[in-house]
């Protein structure tokens, strides 16, 4: 009798209704990291979740400084895009996967990661369904694939997740999901504490090799940045193509973003306020517009606004492209470096939405700007 009491208390749950816990969990524990980690790799987490926003949104959710509304919708769309993946794998393919071990499904999880990664980035969002360039030209795919990453990286606990609260047998598989569970808060307890301290300019410290290469690229992006933002609020106020103004309105939000970055991080690492750039120093830095080039598009007749706004944009950050390659080829700080690559990205991805790309040339173009050195417009 006892024998048949403790069988029926450790039956397993069925097999979707434990993927729909996984889910909630793994959605909301990638949330999370994803939140707390980004600043540390140079993200502005708050413009993110609105380009994530943006897929299912469009226009609507880009303003100059993300709204809560945008921030929540972008949130509430990755968790439910990564509650999709999970009930795909332990609901779907529940028969393969459901009682294999927690190691077994983590080993799995990873490459179901990058496949589920990709399979986003290169069609679900900007081919069928959703038809929305502006996210896989903005953001590179590595970004997507850590994110995916932290959500399949919970996998394991659905071997505890898989039998009622209270009930699941003292099995190996069960204490090792458990342990699992506890080392996910530890780590989200860890970030919160980075992002703690980084609030009070108490980075982790400054881990280059070449220090002054360092100082220079960010006190170069920082300037560089500033005229960008000046020349992309003309367009938010001027430009008459409504998408166009939209994608003014990300450029701004994203270079504040970086700009914020930068400063947070100059303060953190050298203790110091980030000394201004020299003349010499303006007239050497790759395609920042002169005087005569920002007067000319604040003075540009309504109708000749757009087109030449992105004449000068796409040379803008076309130098903007140089600095954050040579960055990224450098011997710098690894977060630097990192951060340099996605600026680098995004702002290629920016050239290519200002000239219209979408569909399969847009995808073509991700791919490109992920390797490319710099762009020729």
């Amino acid at each position: 009798m006892r024998k048949s009491l403790v069988a029926v208390m450790s039956t397993p749950k069925s097999n979707w209704l434990a993927a729909v816990e996984l889910g909630l969990v793994s959605s909301t524990f990638s949330t999370i990291v994803s939140h707390l980690f980004a600043a540390r790799i140079g993200r502005d987490a708050a413009v993110d979740w609105m380009t994530v926003a943006a897929i299912p949104a469009r226009d609507w959710a880009i303003s100059t400084e993300p709204s809560w509304s945008s921030i929540l919708i972008g949130i509430a769309f990755h968790q439910w895009a990564d509650f999709s993946w999970a009930l795909v794998f332990f609901g779907v393919l529940g028969r393969w996967t459901a009682g294999l071990r927690p190691l077994t499904i983590f080993l799995l999880a990873m490459p179901w990661a990058v496949f589920t990664s990709a399979t986003e980035w290169l069609l679900l969002v900007p081919l069928l369904p959703f038809w929305q360039p502006l996210f896989t030209l903005q953001q590179p795919y590595w970004i997507g694939l850590l994110v995916h990453m932290s959500s399949a990286a919970m996998y394991p606990v659905f071997s505890w997740l898989r039998y009622p609260l209270g009930r699941a047998p003292n099995t190996t598989d069960v204490v090792t999901a458990k342990a699992w569970g506890t080392a996910a808060l530890a780590t989200i307890a860890v970030l919160t504490g980075l992002a703690i301290f980084a609030s009070l300019d108490r980075e982790l410290p400054w881990m280059g090799a070449d220090q002054q290469s360092d100082q220079n690229y960010m006190r170069h992006m920082t300037t560089h940045h500033a005229q960008g933002i000046e020349l992309a609020n003309l367009a938010v106020s001027r430009a008459r193509d409504p998408h166009l103004r939209s994608l003014s309105m990300l450029m701004v939000a994203s270079q504040t973003g970086e700009v914020r970055i930068f400063e947070r991080w100059w303060r953190s690492w050298f203790d110091a306020s980030m000394p201004l750039c020299s003349a010499s120093e303006l007239a050497a830095m790759p395609d920042l517009l002169s005087d005569g080039q920002m007067q000319q598009i604040k003075s540009a007749a309504p109708d000749q606004f757009d087109t030449l706004f992105i004449h000068l944009m796409s040379i803008h950050h076309a130098g903007a492209v140089k600095m954050a390659d040579q960055a990224w080829r450098g011997q710098g700080d690894p977060r630097l470096r990192v951060m340099a690559h996605a600026i680098r990205h995004g702002q290629q991805g920016e050239i290519y939405l200002m000239h219209s790309a979408s569909g399969f040339d847009a995808v073509y173009a991700s791919l490109r700007n992920m390797i490319a050195d710099n762009v020729n417009r």
